[in-house]
């Protein structure tokens, strides 16, 4: 069976932010259905796996995912690009420092 191209090494997917605003990201994270501290554990795991600059897309349906990514950026140095809600789910871009 053949590797999808979104799980291939070096293949850029993009998610867009506003109607004109378009972020490629590197590496996806679905943390929907975990509660704190996975998303926040499971994050840290995959921005390790990233090189300086490059961009983690994270899913999350944790209410307080919010307040704990911007904790983990402000700690940690890396950058959230942005954070969006759509109903129970939240999406952030983080880029690694």
């Amino acid at each position: 069976m053949a590797t999808p191209p979104h799980k291939r090494a070096g293949y850029l997917m993009t998610e867009t932010i506003l109607e004109n605003d378009i972020i490629e990201f590197h590496k996806e994270l679905d943390a929907r259905g975990l509660n704190c501290p996975l998303p926040i554990l499971k994050a840290k795991k995959a921005l390790a796996e990233l090189q300086s600059g490059e961009v983690l897309r994270i899913m999350a349906t944790d209410p307080g995912s919010v307040r704990d990514f911007q904790a983990f950026c402000k700690q940690t140095g890396n950058a959230l690009l942005s954070h969006v809600q759509t109903g129970r789910e939240f999406v952030f871009l983080m880029q690694r420092k």
